[in-house]
């Protein structure tokens, strides 16, 4: 019998961890081929892994909690014969993304002797349906919480699941008499030793929120964008007047022809793809000193959580989509990034990123670049206002409908002049909407 290492696979453009949630086999437990057997967290979705090979799960090298680097080994599996060839990269290891129905019941043998201190079972599953790790179990065991307890606390993983920070939180504070009083000792968000936050003084009143995983990233990809990239941000007003009366005359029609919603983000992206056609030198990366021109048109949409966390969802090969296509890939992707049930090749290979401030009234934003892209947009409310309009009778006054297109780029390889005239060629686009378009 041979064995092969099973490593953490990548799930993500720019993802380097995860964190094991639970494990859904046990060590002695026969499995297939891409069969999941664990279930990990990132900061862009959680999902089940896979099996790379058919075989006895010998060890498990990563216990549920830990936060392992892509690539590190997770596990060993036993195969049959000899292992043939090296164990995948993380960039070939598979993506799984498939439920296993029978998941709950293997977490249950993990933890079917576990009874709370004082006596009482905690089950897996409350009575209101909400459900709780081994791990959580674990913790609620030593530290005596009751299943009441536990109900009352609110779960920041998936479907509302109580995480292992979650809990540590619980018990923080309740041992501290239901207030913090000091700030927590995670590590600082900050990446580099030359910029250090300064003190925060904290008075018994103040409430202490310690950052989810999900906030912490994006705190780090924040700031090290914006150490890594010169923002330079160029806006554009522009008048989408028409394209508001294509919209509004097209909805109901397209509603009852395609079963979708046609908001004015698919309408805003075509546009935003037609220009960087125009201007390809902004779908392009930085590797070192070289320029890695994208062949790929690959655009990926900023979406709210309601968490309040951000993910970007990626549209492949936009491009190569209709309008109708392009519709039903952002409804698609906004409603599964809202329920968490992305799946990883779905948010890495961004070329270009759109962010849609105005779906929350903001007039324009200064977006911050995904790295390792060098630009992306932000699109501003649509508002009514009075403008001069050009008539062969001379210039009169009109109402008007016009948003701001607000353009961050990377001034180490976009210059003014490109980001600029990229940004007015969206708007020419909008501005020039043809008003018979057919669907």
């Amino acid at each position: 019998m041979a064995t092969v290492e099973m490593v953490m696979p990548k799930m993500g453009e720019s993802v380097m961890e995860g964190t094991v949630l639970a494990w859904l086999k046990n060590v002695g437990d026969t499995i297939e081929e891409d069969e999941s057997i664990l279930e990990v967290a990132t900061d862009k979705v959680d999902t089940e892994i896979p099996a790379t090979h058919a075989g006895v799960l010998k060890e498990v090298m990563a216990q549920e909690g830990d936060v392992i680097e892509v690539g590190k080994p997770i596990a060993i599996i036993e195969i049959d014969g000899e292992a043939g060839g090296s164990t995948p990269t993380p960039e070939e290891a598979p993506k799984a993304n498939n439920p296993v129905e029978k998941a709950e019941e293997i977490l249950e043998t993990a933890i079917s002797t576990a009874s709370a201190s004082n006596g009482t079972a905690v089950p897996r599953t409350s009575n209101s349906g909400k459900f709780f790790s081994p791990l959580v179990r674990s913790i609620a065991k030593e530290e005596g919480i009751s299943v009441a307890e536990l109900e009352t606390i609110d779960g920041s993983g998936k479907e509302g699941r109580v995480t292992k920070n979650d809990i540590l939180d619980y018990v923080r504070t309740r041992k501290s008499g239901g207030t913090s009083t000091s700030i927590p000792t995670a590590a600082p968000v900050m990446p580099s030793a030359s910029h250090q936050p300064m003190p925060v003084a904290v008075d018994g009143g103040d409430e202490i929120i310690e950052m989810d995983r999900m906030r912490k990233m994006i705190a780090e990809r924040m700031v090290a964008s914006k150490h890594i990239s010169p923002h330079v941000t160029s806006f554009v007003e522009a008048d989408v007047t028409k394209v508001v009366a294509w919209r509004n005359k097209t909805k109901n029609e397209f509603f009852n022809r395609e079963g979708e919603k046609l908001t004015f983000t698919p309408i805003l992206i075509e546009a935003i793809v037609r220009a960087i056609k125009d201007f390809p030198m902004i779908n392009v990366q930085i590797d070192g000193s070289n320029i890695v021109k994208k062949r790929a048109i690959n655009i990926g949409m900023a979406t709210a959580l309601p968490s309040g966390n951000l993910i970007v969802p990626v549209i492949h090969n936009a491009d190569q989509l209709s309008l109708v296509g392009i519709t039903k890939k952002v409804n698609d992707l906004a409603k599964r990034a809202r329920e968490n049930k992305l799946k990883p090749d779905e948010l890495q290979g961004g070329t270009y990123t759109v962010s849609n401030v105005g779906s929350f009234g903001n007039v324009m934003g200064t977006p911050i670049i995904m790295q390792p892209q060098v630009a992306i947009m932000a699109l501003g409310a649509i508002q009514k206002k009075p403008s001069v309009v050009e008539t062969p009778e001379g210039d009169m006054i009109g109402i008007r409908s016009k948003m701001f297109l607000s353009h961050s780029y990377d001034h180490r390889v976009v210059d003014g002049a490109l980001g600029g005239m990229f940004v007015r060629k969206v708007a020419d686009y909008l501005e020039e909407y043809d008003l018979n378009r057919g669907i």
